[in-house]
């Protein structure tokens, strides 16, 4: 699949890109996809929640009523969860919500993303460029250039660029990363994909090894 190279300015710049059919045209597997964005969801659990169970809680045991003659259920612990302030049951605990999943289920949950960000012409080529210092404003005015002011896009460099990430950290529907951190979910809740010509390179090379 061959795709134009647009610069900075939103300008055609007459180049093609060849985007590897192995990568950008495979058969999608929705079930890869799930698994893949269920799994880096689950990484970004904290997994912190917690609550105290009846044995982990301070009170007194002195019994609250008479064992017998109220009409109502036996009761000597304040700390007992049927009580208002009490313990709990079954409650959450600090834990690890990861999983792992096969490097081959990953690399085809990618594949399958980029794919159909392809068929739905949505991935954009644009030429190796940087900033000299970051501004928040160039990062606007690409974006307006290119068309996609009103979309949500993802910037995939080639390499880190401090400036670039820089201009980019303020605004709620601009996201940047390189290709070698580029994951299932953040493909999939992208509308606009937008590749440097050698973040295409590095994706080439990261998947035909």
């Amino acid at each position: 699949m061959e795709i134009s190279v647009f610069n900075i300015e939103g300008k055609d710049t007459g180049k093609k890109v060849q985007l590897d059919d192995a990568i950008f045209a495979v058969e999608p597997k929705d079930h890869a996809m799930y698994l893949d964005v269920k799994r880096i969801l689950a990484d970004r659990r904290q997994g912190t929640a917690k609550s105290k169970e009846r044995s982990e809680m301070s009170g007194s045991t002195r019994k609250i009523k008479k064992q017998k003659g109220t009409g109502g259920a036996r009761s000597g612990d304040i700390n007992s969860p049927v009580m208002v302030g009490g313990a709990r049951c079954f409650g959450p605990r600090p834990r690890d919500y990861s999983f792992k999943l096969n490097k081959k289920v990953i690399a085809l949950a990618r594949k399958s993303a980029l794919t159909y960000k392809a068929k739905d012409a949505q991935i954009i080529v644009l030429e190796n460029f940087t900033f000299d210092t970051p501004k928040t404003k160039q990062i606007v005015d690409l974006k307006n250039k290119l068309k996609i002011s009103d979309k949500k896009s993802l910037l995939v460099l080639q390499n880190e660029n401090k400036n670039i990430y820089l201009s980019s950290r303020n605004l709620d529907r601009s996201e940047v990363t390189t290709a070698n951190k580029l994951n299932t979910y953040d493909i999939l809740n992208a509308q606009s994909l937008v590749l440097t010509e050698g973040a295409v390179e590095v994706l080439n090379t990261i998947f035909n090894k």
